[in-house]
């Protein structure tokens, strides 16, 4: 489904990341696991293309799309939650979700409400006004109204109460059970490791493990150099 192929990114003259190589397949939620800073976010910018790299390529359903606008991935199929949420504050939450519906698409406003329910109540607030945990359950709402068949989520989980956190996992798995294949990035652990089937750990912009759930669980010394706080 994804394959990024040793990437190196910069921000200006600063080089971020360093060899990136990672894969996601049909239908498998893959964690990316770093401290804050650790280069996750630089990671899923240079897939969107919003920072792309300048050495090495990434593919989508093996075709190359290294450094295509963020407008012609999304309509290729990839939907993309930042960390920072980024809703049209002064439209309400149903005319966020309709501003990128493409008609004709899987997915729709009724069945985003049917995953989100809480949303459905609050669709004529303005998207300003939500909480913390409601801007982000529309931020993912919106990037499915793309169809799309690889998600791209930033720290969902950041800075949300514990029993958000708890709704927010289940509708995650939801969607990896709908076939929605998912890059996953996160700081919290415990909750990333109750979706995800494979992980990658990245400190300072290089990847420094790579595994199945049971290979990460054993690796005591990694969680402890590269994950503890």
């Amino acid at each position: 489904m994804l394959s990024i192929n040793s990437i190196d990114t910069y921000y200006g003259l600063s080089h971020i990341l360093f060899d990136i190589s990672l894969t996601v397949s049909q239908g498998e939620v893959v964690g990316l696991l770093g401290r804050n800073g650790a280069g996750k976010s630089t990671t899923m910018r240079s897939i969107m293309g919003l920072t792309p790299p300048k050495k090495g390529t990434i593919t989508f359903k093996n075709k190359d799309i290294t450094g295509e606008k963020p407008f012609a991935l999304f309509r290729k199929g990839i939907g993309y939650v930042p960390d920072d949420r980024r809703v049209f504050a002064d439209l309400t939450v149903d005319d966020n979700l309709e501003i990128v519906h493409r008609r004709g698409n899987e997915w729709d406003k009724d069945r985003v409400y049917e995953l989100f329910p809480a949303l459905k109540e609050i669709k004529s607030r303005k998207a300003g006004n939500l909480s913390g945990g409601e801007q982000q359950m529309l931020t993912i709402a919106r990037a499915l109204m793309g169809s799309p068949e690889l998600l791209l989520l930033d720290e969902p989980t950041e800075g949300l109460a514990p029993l958000i956190v708890r709704d927010l996992e289940t509708q995650i798995l939801k969607l990896r059970d709908a076939g929605i294949s998912i890059l996953l990035s996160e700081q919290n652990i415990k909750s990333a490791m109750k979706m995800i089937n494979r992980v990658y750990v990245i400190d300072n912009g290089r990847i420094r493990f790579e595994g199945s759930i049971s290979e990460f669980e054993a690796q005591e010394e990694i969680k402890k150099k590269y994950l503890m706080v």
